[in-house]
């Protein structure tokens, strides 16, 4: 590679500081895109600032309807979460799909949603859920977070501190894994609200990442059950197509893991 200053602070506020010095900074959540992309000089940061030590960005919180999850919560530390597994339980599942053991361990949530990889797991759940991302200057819901591909409403030099999850009545995921990377072919999260909203959110389809889905939104409201969604039928046209699927492929695959996903969450 080439050289670049590492910092491990061990606050929020040393992180900004630090990142405000370099010339060219970066922060390091769990690494999964960062490493690949230094080791591959499409990146060269001046210095790389880790988060992964920083305590106030670790742990898992519930209380009445809300679950809040730390940035710098690991993986396996939200797959093995009896909060989590209590409050929405959905969740709990996603991480055990994610990756591997290896991946479970070092990567965070926090990492994953800065990021916004079109096949990340985590942007379908926050969407879906309806939740809200905390950084250490203000509050985004989700969906304002998430702007496009590999983009989302961060700010230069901003960090994710935490997101925080409403509680619903039912919540299920589903996802087809590309065999190799385990990244989503295409995952889809669906939620039905204690007020009777639904919200359907698809990652891995979209040429734009995370998307909501209205037609099966509006099919499940009227009837939720994976038989309401027979009849419907995903439009092809901006999805994604390559070598592991069209776009028509895709398309379906919305429709078919949108039921899974309503069977899993009851």
């Amino acid at each position: 590679m080439y050289e670049t200053i590492y910092h491990r602070p061990s606050s929020v506020d040393e992180a900004v500081a630090l990142f405000g010095k370099g010339s060219e900074s970066k922060y390091l959540a769990g690494g999964h895109t960062l490493i690949p992309v230094m080791k591959q000089r499409l990146a060269s940061p001046s210095d790389v600032i880790d988060l992964g030590k920083i305590k106030e960005l670790i742990g898992i919180e519930a209380s009445g309807d809300t679950l809040v999850i730390k940035a710098a919560t690991t993986y396996f530390a939200i797959m093995q979460s009896a909060d989590v597994k209590k409050s929405i339980p959905a969740i709990a599942y996603l991480t055990s799909v994610l990756g591997d053991p290896a991946v479970r361990h070092r990567g965070t949530i926090g990492g994953s949603i800065a990021n916004n990889d079109p096949a990340a797991d985590f942007p379908a759940a926050l969407v879906s859920l309806g939740a809200t991302v905390k950084t250490n200057k203000r509050s985004i819901s989700a969906d304002d977070f998430f702007k496009g591909l590999f983009t989302t409403a961060l700010e230069d030099g901003e960090i994710i501190t935490q997101v925080s999850f409403p509680v619903p009545a039912k919540a299920g995921y589903a996802k087809m894994r590309h065999p190799a990377s385990r990244f989503a072919l295409t995952g889809v999260f669906v939620t039905k609200t204690k007020a009777g909203d639904v919200r359907v959110a698809a990652t891995g389809a979209s040429q734009n990442g995370v998307m909501r889905v209205p037609a099966i939104e509006t099919a499940l409201k009227a009837n939720w059950s994976a038989g309401a969604l027979d009849s419907v039928k995903i439009s092809d046209s901006g999805m994604l197509a390559d070598i592991h699927g069209s776009a028509a492929y895709r398309a379906n695959l919305v429709k078919v893991m949108a039921q899974r996903a309503v069977t899993a969450a009851g």
